[in-house]
């Protein structure tokens, strides 16, 4: 790895933490060479300290380390992205990151969509949302869609319409987010259990 340290003439290169699961940046650091080196020696993120002039291992004092996964380099060779597996928040506000960011696994817009469906539900506003109507007749009806939509996806999947297709796909999982929360789920709650069936896979 040909890390650029002397572009800025500091010796120094920001380096962007990353957790490795969520994916969310958790802080901005600065390493010099020697800082880069006791991180791979030790597995334990360490940056230089521009205000201590000096290497600062993150969580030396207290204890919320970040465990190192993976360093990678930036086209420009002078910006580090690192992931980690943080151990406690990050920020030392304590706060999951230095942006007052909670540091939960999202997925993007899918989780946008639960959010939606949940303040519909919750506005009860069951004449014009077809989301809060639907779960004002129960889960049963919530269930049946799903089943509904689920007979629509095959069939669509016989036939050579691929706007059809995809359209009954986008309807089926967006019944399938409701019966989750209908059933005081989220679309997390699948996920892992997926990631421990392909844990148990592995070994």
């Amino acid at each position: 790895m040909n890390i650029n340290f002397n572009k800025n003439n500091d010796g120094l290169v920001p380096a962007i933490i990353q957790d490795a699961t969520t994916k969310n940046v958790l802080m901005l650091g600065y390493m010099n060479e020697e800082a880069f080196k006791k991180t791979q020696d030790t597995n334990l993120v360490t940056f230089f300290s521009r205000t201590k002039n000096r290497l600062w291992t993150k969580g030396e004092e207290s204890g919320n380390v970040l465990n190192l996964v993976d360093i990678k380099l930036d086209c420009d060779n002078d910006t580090l992205l690192i992931s980690v597996n943080p151990k406690g928040p990050t920020c030392h506000t304590g706060s999951d990151t230095c942006w007052n960011e909670s540091n939960t696994e999202t997925y993007g817009f899918l989780t946008q969509l639960e959010n939606t469906i949940q303040s519909r539900v919750e506005a009860g506003n069951t004449e014009k949302s077809y989301v809060a109507s639907l779960f004002a007749k129960g889960i049963n009806k919530v269930a049946q869609k799903v089943g509904e939509e689920a007979v629509e996806v095959v069939i669509e999947a016989k036939d050579n319409n691929d706007d059809l297709f995809l359209n009954e796909s986008a309807d089926l999982l967006f019944h399938y987010l409701m019966l989750l929360q209908a059933k005081g789920f989220k679309l997390e709650d699948v996920i892992n259990v997926l990631k421990q069936r392909d844990k148990q896979n592995a070994r």
